[in-house]
C-alpha cells in the first residue's frame, strides 16, 4: 500500500446506484481522504476500472462475492487493501440507517489503518 498524506478511498457496491454513492456522497468533502464510488455490473451508474484500481491505497466492498469478483477480474493488478464492510443491498440511496451504518464503519476502518 503507497503511504500518502491524504489516502484514496474507493467504495465498491453493485449497480453504484444506492451504498456506494451514499458512501461517497457522505464523505465527499472530507478532508482526510478523497473518495470515489463505483460499482461492478456493466449497467452500473460508474462502472470500477482498472485506473480506479490503481489510483485506490484502500477498497471498501459491500459483500464477499464483490472483493472476490475484483480479485479474479483483475488478479493481474497488484490490488490495495479490501475491506468488506457487509451491508446487504436492502436500503435506498442517502436511507438513514445506511448513512449511520457507512459512517460508522468507514470512519472505524479508516482510524485502525490510518489513524485518520
Amino acid at each position: 500500500m503507497i503511504a500518502t498524506e491524504r489516502p484514496n478511498i474507493l467504495v465498491v457496491c453493485g449497480k453504484n446506484k444506492k451504498r456506494s454513492r451514499t458512501a461517497e456522497h457522505i464523505f465527499k468533502n472530507d478532508n482526510r481522504f478523497n473518495i470515489r464510488s463505483v460499482g461492478l455490473s456493466p449497467k452500473s451508474v460508474r462502472k470500477i476500472s482498472e485506473s480506479d484500481l490503481n489510483w485506490a491505497d484502500f477498497v471498501f466492498v459491500m459483500e464477499t462475492d464483490q472483493k472476490a469478483k475484483i480479485k479474479e477480474i483483475y488478479s493481474f493488478l497488484e490490488l490495495p487493501t479490501i475491506e468488506n464492510l457487509n451491508i446487504p443491498d436492502d436500503y435506498e440511496f442517502m436511507d438513514d440507517e445506511l448513512v449511520e451504518i457507512l459512517t460508522d464503519k468507514i470512519n472505524d476502518t479508516l482510524m485502525d489503518v490510518y489513524e485518520l
